[in-house]
């Protein structure tokens, strides 16, 4: 993991969103942030990332179509109750919930749920890179509105 970082800007920040957007518990907003604050292109930054996260969210979606139970139960260890609850979640909000994908906690599931619910992979990717690109751009935005304080204040 370690030569991860050592691979210099936009594919490191392509390669880290994209393992952000699968189950494992990692996260890419401050990579996207050291870049911005590193003088790096916003708008290519922010398309990079987002773009990294939605194929990480793509092979959440594969496990779930292609991955069956047995793998969803074994490898992954989601259990019933857990599935159950993102089918709910579909059949409550349907297919506008994946907006909300790069939630923690929620987003991997959600996609996952997509995969097993055989949501159609161009309407699931239209709506997923929609809400990432929007929260990669927010952050930008934040950080970029917040940097002229960064300097004044000695950080």
């Amino acid at each position: 993991m370690e030569s991860l970082f050592a691979i210099p800007g936009y594919p490191a920040l392509f390669i880290l969103s994209g393992l952000a957007s699968t189950l494992l518990p990692l996260g890419s907003e401050w990579l996207l942030i050291v870049m911005l604050l590193g003088g790096y292109d916003p708008a290519a930054t922010v398309a990079v990332a987002s773009a990294g996260n939605l194929l990480g969210a793509c092979t959440t979606w594969a496990v779930g179509h292609y991955g069956g139970p047995f793998l969803i139960r074994r490898v992954l260890r989601i259990d019933a109750a857990a599935q159950a609850k993102a089918e709910r979640l579909y059949r409550r909000y349907g297919l506008w919930s994946l907006l909300f994908s790069w939630l923690p906690f929620i987003g991997d599931p959600l996609c996952l749920a997509a995969g097993i619910l055989r949501i159609d992979l161009s309407r699931f990717a239209a709506l997923v890179f929609a809400g990432k690109l929007a929260r990669y751009a927010a952050v930008a935005w934040l950080t970029l509105a917040g940097a002229p304080f960064l300097g004044s204040s000695g950080f």
